[in-house]
């Protein structure tokens, strides 16, 4: 008569446990792309807002001056004011520049900007000083009004940002 093989109870359970934690890591992490994004089409190039007279009424205004590269932006946003929020050194008589570099992603009318304060030359801003520093993150909703006219609404205002074409590029994915 033929002996049954011992087979210890836990080892199914040990089966079970080690093809669930291989499925896992295999389905779970897949790599970064090496390549950087398409972005929107429309919104390749330079784009600057140009002032409009309902900002004279205004206690505190900023124009945005947009660099969109693929999925990536530069901005330099222009702050105009009549109330001094800090020292003079910094502000500047009521008129200073912050700049951001990051990412963007478009989801149907909906554009989503992230990235991290910088300075002109593209380098990390860091954390103190006159200026805020550390992440950058805004919703807008995107509107092309002409091929040389977008209108980005912040979901954080009710001011429309109006932009004029400065010079437009084409998208060349870069690697990472």
């Amino acid at each position: 008569m033929l002996k049954k093989p011992f087979i210890h109870p836990f080892l199914p359970v040990l089966l079970l446990v080690a093809f669930s934690c291989w499925l896992l890591a295999l389905t779970s992490c897949a790599p970064n792309a090496n390549m950087q994004g398409r972005g929107n089409d429309a919104m390749q190039g330079e784009w600057k807002q140009v002032p409009e007279a309902v900002n004279n009424q205004l206690v505190t205004y900023t124009l945005y001056n947009f660099k969109f590269t693929c999925d990536s932006f530069f901005v330099a946003m222009q702050t105009h004011s009549r109330v001094n929020y800090g020292t003079d050194t910094c502000m500047n008589k009521g008129q200073w520049t912050e700049y951001v570099k990051g990412r963007y992603q478009q989801t149907k009318d909906t554009v989503w900007m992230r990235g991290f304060f910088c300075n002109p030359n593209y380098s990390l801003k860091n954390p103190g000083g006159c200026f805020r520093s550390g992440v950058y993150e805004a919703y807008f909703k995107v509107e092309n009004v002409a091929d040389t006219l977008l209108r980005l609404t912040p979901t954080s205002s009710v001011l429309p940002v109006t932009l004029h074409l400065v010079k437009r590029t084409n998208c060349v994915p870069k690697p990472l």
